[in-house]
């Protein structure tokens, strides 16, 4: 059951970690720019200048359908993490305190303090636009754009890792995906304002990256040193105390 699958304390605090860390991929400089050209491609035209009514449904079903494709691809990842945590149990433990090391890497690459290349391994494909090549084009974009989202995708495959189970993972990466994607349909359907917010994002990227950054880097510690699992064991006893009302 769904709320088998979310309604424990480390789960939880995964679920709004991975939400973050979306929201993050979004306005990340590698893929902020690249977002008014995806959505007028996968919307078959130019994107809503004025709020055309008409507009409206061929964009937020190409968009649907462009984020339904990149979240096929993380899912994967995220369900293949979850069950490399229930096979490797044993010694969980200590890779997850490796992995947060990692995560506190990635963090620091996040932030610009560590070099690291910039280049997308975009595949070639070019599926075609509109509403048909929409699914296609959000697969190409969640594999090409797979290594400029490194460092916050780690993060949520480490947690679910730590999560040890498939479902559980997938679950993560589906809120990863959703934060991801949902501002993209924003953009497609309010152009003029999401432009001011993607306009007001870019002026403040370097603040942005660095709260992302001190985010990874706060996740890969606690992970790093076993705190994340003695927080989230007082947060489970504590929503244990509490019945949920049908």
């Amino acid at each position: 059951m769904l709320q088998d699958l979310v309604a424990t304390g480390p789960m939880l605090a995964a679920v709004a970690v991975a939400a973050l860390a979306g929201l993050i991929s979004f306005v990340s400089p590698c893929v902020l720019p690249v977002v008014p050209g995806y959505v007028s491609y996968v919307a078959g035209g130019p994107l809503l200048d004025e709020g055309v009514a008409t507009r409206r449904r061929p964009v937020v079903k190409g968009t649907a359908l462009f984020i339904l494709g990149f979240a096929s691809v993380f899912v994967a990842y995220g369900a293949l993490f979850g069950g490399l945590g229930a096979t490797l149990q044993s010694s969980q433990a200590v890779l997850t305190r490796v992995l947060g090391v990692v995560v506190v890497v990635m963090g620091l690459v996040f932030a610009g303090w560590l070099p690291r290349s910039q280049r997308q391994l975009l595949p070639r494909l070019r599926p075609k636009s509109g509403l048909v090549g929409a699914p296609l084009m959000g697969v190409t974009f969640g594999l090409g754009w797979t290594p400029c989202l490194g460092p916050t995708l780690a993060t949520v495959q480490t947690l679910a890792f730590t999560e040890a189970s498939a479902g559980r993972g997938a679950t993560l990466a589906a809120v990863y995906a959703a934060g991801l994607g949902l501002p993209f349909i924003a953009v497609g359907l309010g152009m003029r304002r999401a432009l001011t917010a993607t306009q007001w994002a870019r002026g403040h990227t370097v603040g942005i990256k660095r709260a992302g950054a001190v985010m990874l880097i706060t996740t890969g510690l606690l992970l790093a040193t076993g705190v994340w699992d003695h927080l989230m064991r007082g947060l489970q006893s504590t929503i244990s105390g509490y019945t949920t009302v049908l």
